[in-house]
């Protein structure tokens, strides 16, 4: 009777231990289902404010292509870049594989800096400068690139927060076997901590070299 008392206690034991571990394990899982949940919320947001941009776009080349001898190679160029974008596409959860996410990127990389050329060659045409529906849209995508840059601050916060947790004591032991995969981040662009400089004054004549001293 006593060897049996003790081997009922210590089915006790390891049963209130499993019990605990299953209790723990439980609310891990829960906790990284909320933040991969979390990930893909976010990575809508960032969806929309690139398919805004998008959607503005056709607007702006219809626009500026009315202004007289507008260098079309311009336009061209973001009409590609467009259509570049709209091939890749990542589908409505965030991405886990992280080539994918950089071709996403170089895609959406290629048509800010068609967008940002397009701004410094429309300085030399005045009417345009002067147009109310140009600078109506060219404040939204102003206002379109600032929302990027916040979403896409937002997703990388909302991936190291995930990533942490599937990395985490004890859920790092159960979480890859459960599907949970590590998810990549949007990397910083290069030079991005500098604001470009940009030349606008073309009109302006370069000032004369100083002269060279004897």
């Amino acid at each position: 009777m006593k060897k049996l008392g003790i081997g009922c206690g210590v089915l006790a034991v390891l049963g209130g231990i499993v019990l605990i571990f299953v209790m723990v394990a439980g609310g891990g899982y829960n906790q990284i289902v909320k933040l991969s949940q979390g990930v893909d919320k976010q990575w809508a947001q960032v969806q929309n404010v690139y398919q805004r941009r998008a959607d503005l776009i056709p607007n702006l080349v219809a626009t500026v292509s009315g202004a007289a001898n507008f260098e079309k190679s311009t336009l061209v160029e973001i009409t590609d870049a467009r259509a570049s974008v709209g091939k890749v596409q990542l589908g409505g959860n965030a991405p886990a594989d992280a080539v994918k996410l950089a071709e996403f990127e170089k895609a959406q990389g290629q048509l800010s800096s068609a967008l940002s050329r397009l701004l410094v060659v429309v300085e030399r045409y005045p009417d345009l400068k002067a147009n109310s529906n140009f600078l109506s849209l060219q404040a939204q995508l102003e206002g379109t690139e600032n929302r990027i840059s916040v979403e896409r601050g937002r997703f990388n916060e909302a991936v190291q927060a995930y990533n942490t947790a599937i990395k985490s004591f004890p859920e790092m032991f159960y979480a890859a076997a459960l599907g949970f995969k590590e998810k990549p981040y949007f990397a910083a662009t290069p030079g991005s901590e500098a604001p470009p400089k940009v030349q606008f004054d073309f009109g302006k004549p370069a000032p004369a070299a100083a002269p060279v001293k004897q």
